[in-house]
């Protein structure tokens, strides 16, 4: 089978943790003991998220005096791409792939009427106290806004329309290759009237480029991969049950939190509603099962809501 991975970004640095490069190569080397079984029996594409790296970098380049002007978004995005782009191939190696790996710093066009642009909401980067984070809005220009129990940061995100690199990405694959892509969503870049294209400051959503990637391969399975077992029917309440299994009509009729399950559920729908095929909602922890049905969240074209629990 053809796999489409979407890893989330925060599977490699937690909440809470320090950003120290060792920090984040531990959790990469857990997540390639994970992935490594599933590129070996299948051909494998793999989007990593990359929030809590970019925002690092983008704070870094707003507080060094050195610098006349910051570095944009879309030049942190394509060094956030090649980081752990480079940590994926290599670890994935060490934890016995044999087959090639390869790294492809991928650009996605986006849409310069998107109306993503006036409406930040993807956060990046750590979250601070209320006070620290209007603070450090006002110094920068940022827009702020509340996730979960801190302030973040929130950005552009806007919807991905096409993967520049598809050719070669698709070339790779067909040639058994185990193809590491759309890191964080990709660069986020504009098309030019006369030709060419040029960086737009946002962040795209990795799932969401990951549902796309998986549509136009024609993948056989989009799975995508974060720090919880599965999609939760009345998330937040008493009530709250794991689902193991849901069509995309019953999910369209829930209401999940933007800033985390919602992407990646809307991911799915995507690709399900696209092609007919299942994908798959699960910790990376679980993958090998996720991926056989066995844990996470199958979702399918139409389906019973099946609580695990």
């Amino acid at each position: 089978m053809l796999l489409v991975v979407a890893l989330g970004g925060n599977a490699l640095l937690e909440r809470g943790e320090s950003p120290d490069a060792g920090v984040q190569r531990q959790h990469v080397r857990s997540a390639a003991r994970a992935l490594a079984p599933l590129a070996a029996e299948h051909m494998l594409v793999l989007c990593h998220g990359n929030g809590p790296q970019i925002g690092m970098l983008a704070v870094e380049s707003e507080n060094d005096p050195a610098l006349a002007h910051p570095f944009p978004l879309d030049t942190l995005g394509a060094q956030t791409q090649g980081m752990i782009g480079y940590w994926l191939a290599q670890e994935m190696a060490n934890a016995g792939l044999a087959g090639p790996v390869v790294t492809i710093v991928t650009q996605t066009e986006v849409d310069a009427g998107d109306p993503a642009f006036g409406s930040p909401a993807k956060f990046v980067g750590q979250g601070y106290p209320e006070p620290e984070a209007r603070r450090l809005a006002r110094e920068h220009g940022w827009a702020v806004a509340r996730d979960g129990r801190v302030w973040r940061r929130v950005v552009a995100s806007p919807a991905p329309l096409r993967i520049v690199e598809l050719p070669s990405i698709r070339q790779l694959v067909a040639g058994g290759t185990t193809v590491i892509c759309g890191g964080g969503g990709g660069v986020p870049v504009l098309a030019r009237d006369g030709g060419g294209f040029e960086g737009a400051q946002a962040v795209v959503d990795k799932d969401l480029t990951a549902a796309l990637l998986a549509v136009e391969l024609g993948a056989d399975r989009l799975v995508v991969l974060t720090d919880v077992d599965a999609v939760r029917r009345d998330f937040g309440t008493s009530r709250e049950r794991p689902l193991a299994t849901a069509g995309v009509d019953e999910l369209r009729a829930m209401r999940f939190p933007a800033g985390s399950m919602a992407p990646k559920v809307d991911a799915c729908i995507r690709f399900v509603t696209a092609t007919g095929r299942p994908a798959s909602i699960g910790a990376l922890r679980d993958a090998s099962a996720v991926l056989a049905g066995m844990a996470g969240t199958t979702v399918t074209a139409s389906a019973e809501l099946i609580s695990t629990g």
